[in-house]
């Protein structure tokens, strides 16, 4: 069992679990519930858009502890003064060390920044668990479900008004999944199994991925001129969060590479 079936299979229980201690009906009367939802999409079209998709990451399976001491609420505000687009924060806690308690933290610090809810989904449970934190969009892994629930998570995070990033990582699941009407399609840079970093997957992947969906690119960014050159190929996101994390300061460090994306050196 590689480690993405050993997350999958850990977040089974988990929600599991979740749905005993907090129903659905417990999470649709939270505040955050009915809070207007932030398009993503639309920001990273916006014509001065950095596409910077800046994440909060504690530690991940490949790397271990990458930040330990970074607050979310502090951090994620610095990453939107520095210009991102939107945030992304991690919820999982077994693998990740991220909680909804991080998530919450961001929200309240970024009312008018679209936030994704970083996590693994297998279950509408999550998805409304996701809204009711004040998340904007979830995040859909094609390599953890197969492509009727791919469409079938979509379509019902679309009917609570949120939208869809779907996180593909290889050809073959770009293309069982071209009808999942997924807001925006992420290439995964790093796979998933072997957590190898290939930038030219993107570039690879793009002239299939459908055109009215938003092209993201994740993992493994680390020049202003990878955003560059992945723009000019169509791109319009890119998700990054250990190259601001493993610093002491991520918001200082998302602030640097933002300037040097926009000064062109």
């Amino acid at each position: 069992m590689n480690i993405l079936d050993t997350i999958v299979a850990h977040k089974r229980k988990e929600v599991a679990a979740r749905m005993e201690s907090a129903p659905t009906s417990m999470l649709e009367k939270r505040p955050l519930f009915q809070q207007p939802v932030i398009s993503l999409k639309k920001r990273l079209l916006e014509e001065n858009s950095s596409g910077i998709i800046a994440e909060f990451k504690r530690q991940s399976p490949s790397k271990g502890v990458i930040n330990s001491t970074a607050l979310a609420d502090a951090t994620t505000l610095q990453y939107v003064q520095a210009g991102a687009s939107g945030l992304s924060v991690l919820t999982d806690r077994q693998f990740f060390g991220g909680s909804e308690e991080d998530f919450l933290s961001a929200r309240r610090a970024n009312g008018n920044t679209p936030m994704l809810r970083k996590d693994f989904v297998v279950s509408e449970y999550q998805i409304v668990e996701a809204r009711s934190i004040g998340a904007d969009v979830i995040l859909l892994i094609a390599a953890c479900l197969d492509p009727a629930t791919v469409t079938a998570l979509s379509a019902f995070a679309h009917r609570l008004g949120m939208e869809v990033l779907l996180e593909v990582h290889n050809e073959e699941e770009l293309l069982q999944n071209l009808r999942s009407d997924a807001d925006m399609v992420g290439v995964n840079n790093r796979n998933l199994k072997t957590f190898e970093v290939d930038i030219n997957l993107s570039r690879k992947l793009f002239p299939l991925i459908p055109k009215d969906a938003v092209k993201v690119s994740e993992s493994g960014i680390e020049k202003a001129e990878t955003i560059r050159e992945l723009r000019e190929t169509g791109f319009r996101g890119f998700l990054m969060g250990q190259r601001f994390m493993e610093q002491s300061n991520p918001g200082q460090a998302c602030q640097a590479f933002i300037d040097t994306l926009r000064n062109g050196k």
